[in-house]
């Protein structure tokens, strides 16, 4: 049977449309990518760990599961949530519910995000639940973890647009000499960061950041909106003099805006 031109535009047409729909409201929504980064510089002791970051839990769905259980067969040595897990206190049950699929032996370290002090979740609700889940809150504040003859610092910035992230502060009484990774919400506070750390001194091997969602919509690898905190940054690489960072493209969306297209969902996982 031969079909018209016209019939075939229209119907080609309408076939494009409806993988743009199932990309932007499925594909990259929930097929997370999983980009593995090598910053280990030929260490023996290398850590690994993965950074999860504006998961936005507003219900529990299969691809939450799927996250956990990727998370529990990668074995990482740390876990990252860097920022806007949920976004009210009535979350909170869901957000454990997440916890309840990760493996406990998993150490977590969390930071606050802009939503979470938007919805007035406080830092004791974080501080009271992650540590039943060998989890750790840091608000401009570090820890130091070791394992085998290796050693990092793990600073934990306050949110920039809702907290007062102070990098000073947080630093206090650590070895500069000591690599250091800094979880930090909003990429915008890098630059001050960067500023700051030509007094400081702070042997930084990266910034891990998120909030801007890369986009969540990109057209033509531009996006059409940005959120404030973002500064210059949108998403992936940015190297400085003083500075490596990487901005994590995340793993929610927004109310305003549940879908992505040219942003795909990522939890990136990092070799240090």
């Amino acid at each position: 049977m031969k079909i018209s031109r016209r019939k075939f535009v229209v119907t080609l047409f309408f076939g494009m449309i409806g993988l743009v729909f199932l990309d932007a409201f499925w594909i990259e929504k929930y097929i997370v990518r999983w980009p593995k980064n090598d910053l280990s510089n030929g260490n023996k002791e290398p850590l690994k760990v993965i950074q999860l970051t504006d998961l936005h839990i507003r219900e529990i769905k299969s691809y939450h599961s799927w996250i956990a259980n990727r998370i529990n067969k990668e074995q990482p040595d740390l876990l990252f949530f860097t920022g806007d897990s949920i976004e009210r206190p009535p979350q909170l049950p869901l957000l454990e519910a997440f916890l309840k699929h990760i493996d406990q032996d998993i150490p977590k370290v969390v930071i606050m995000g802009n939503k979470e002090y938007d919805g007035r979740v406080t830092p004791e609700a974080y501080r009271e639940l992650f540590k039943k889940y060998n989890g750790r809150l840091l608000i401009n504040e570090g820890m130091v973890y070791t394992k085998g003859n290796r050693r990092i610092n793990i600073l934990g910035m306050d949110d920039l647009l809702n907290g007062d992230p102070d990098i000073t502060s947080a630093f206090t009484g650590f070895d500069t000499t000591v690599e250091t990774v800094i979880l930090n919400h909003c990429p915008e506070y890098r630059d001050t960061i960067d500023r700051l750390n030509t007094d400081l001194n702070i042997n930084i091997k990266i910034i891990l950041c998120g909030h801007t969602h890369g986009g969540q919509v990109q057209i033509f690898g531009k996006a059409i909106f940005k959120p404030g905190g973002s500064g210059r940054y949108l998403a992936g690489w940015y190297k400085s003099e003083q500075s490596l960072m990487y901005v994590s493209k995340g793993l929610g969306t927004s109310y305003n805006l549940p879908i992505r297209f040219g942003a795909r969902a990522e939890a990136p996982i990092f070799y240090l």
